[in-house]
């Protein structure tokens, strides 16, 4: 049994820290961004995405990054960033990615309620995932769970490397 599933009884007691990101994280997050990335089936990043343009879109491009730690290890992370300028500057957009180890522990839940604040403090008004795969059930279900809408579908938007072409969801919450 890995660590992180040992640790779940610790994680359901609220020690998982969730903070801001620091540059000596990234080999952390890097280990989970090309985990995720490289199945191809949720996010549309290269699955060959290399560490140096991960390094630019999980860390460099956004507001701000976010990770979930337990003892000091990166189990998830996250990004709050401003999907549009100008008179679209109060709608947010956010990624999240859980290790593989952690998955079914509530850290994409846990993940999505900070987010939310956060996004609020930032002033946001709104967020907005522009480009969720209906292929990822889980995703999927869990944001209608937390309130969000599905807004908007592109039919046949997402290539999934073994479904083929799946519909891609917009998904959009008001903050305030």
């Amino acid at each position: 049994m890995s660590q992180a599933k040992s640790d779940i009884r610790t994680l359901e007691a609220g020690q998982l820290d969730i903070r801001i990101a620091e540059e000596a994280d990234f080999e952390q997050i890097w280990s989970i961004f090309s985990e995720v990335a490289s199945l191809g089936d949720t996010y549309a990043y290269e699955v060959d995405c290399s560490k140096v343009d991960a390094h630019t879109l999980w860390m460099q491009q956004p507001r701000q990054t976010y990770v979930a730690t337990l003892n000091d290890q990166v189990l998830g992370t996250y990004y709050i960033k401003t999907n549009h300028a100008g008179p679209g500057k109060h709608v947010c957009n956010c990624g999240y990615m859980v290790s593989a180890s952690a998955r079914g522990m509530g850290l994409a839940t846990r993940m999505c309620i900070d987010s939310q604040k956060r996004a609020r403090a930032f002033a946001y008004q709104a967020m907005q995932f522009n480009f969720v795969a209906a292929s990822n059930e889980g995703a999927v279900r869990l944001w209608l769970k937390l309130g969000f809408d599905e807004v908007g579908r592109l039919p046949k938007a997402f290539n999934h490397p073994s479904l083929g072409m799946v519909d891609a969801l917009i998904m959009f919450k008001k903050l305030s």
